[in-house]
């Protein structure tokens, strides 16, 4: 298998931060005195963020424009990536691998470029990528492939021979049917999916330590 670039999802693959965007919609509605429904996470969990805030306007009356809710709902993401979120299991070994072998890699991602910025540079791990992308530059979510297919330009790499590292379950079967080498990786926010994940991805790693299992 001819590999010439690798594109990482962000929330859930490199970063076990998926809990705290179900936390972060929570505070920002606490702060508008609001109370959010037990299911607003789960709602939510495919949406973009503005895709998100639209919702949130409608379901709780909010006055704020959907542009004023994301930063909002950012503002509270921000804190938790510049000092809380942690790596998933694997990642350095990983990144490392696919380095020592001179696979180029790129971030593709539904999170704003400030707020995956400041998390790779906490972990010293920014200048490992040499593209980020985020729907915002491609305006439009992990329904459609633009976001991969622009980080594989940038990378110099056709789908074919460019991994995509993904937890959500929708989000690999758009990669996958624009023809990427789809890895899917555990997460718990999609634990009750593992099954139609581990049945849809070319490859299925319960942890990014299993990186050999793709890379033989």
């Amino acid at each position: 298998m001819m590999i010439s670039g690798a594109v990482f999802d962000l929330d859930g693959t490199l970063l076990d931060s998926n809990g705290y965007w179900n936390l972060a919609p929570d505070e920002y509605l606490k702060t508008l005195g609001k109370r959010a429904a037990p299911d607003l996470a789960k709602t939510i969990f495919t949406m973009t963020l503005p895709e998100a805030a639209e919702y949130m306007t409608r379901e709780y009356g909010l006055t704020r424009t959907p542009d004023e809710i994301s930063e909002g709902v950012n503002a509270a993401m921000e804190r938790f990536y510049r000092t809380e979120i942690p790596l998933k299991d694997g990642v350095q070994e990983t990144l490392e691998l696919l380095g020592k072998r001179g696979i180029p890699l790129a971030i593709a991602s539904v999170t704003d470029r400030p707020l995956v910025e400041s998390a790779m540079r906490r972990f010293g791990l920014l200048d490992r990528f040499q593209a980020i992308v985020t729907i915002a530059d491609v305006g439009v979510g992990k329904q459609a492939p633009d976001v991969y297919l622009e980080a594989a330009r940038r990378l110099g790499s056709s789908p074919g021979e460019t991994l995509v590292f993904e937890d959500a379950l929708h989000a690999l079967q758009t990669a996958k049917k624009a023809g990427f080498i789809t890895v899917g990786v555990y997460d718990d926010a999609s634990k009750d999916k593992q099954e139609e994940i581990s049945g849809t991805a070319d490859y299925y790693l319960k942890s990014l330590r299993n990186i050999g299992e793709v890379l033989l």
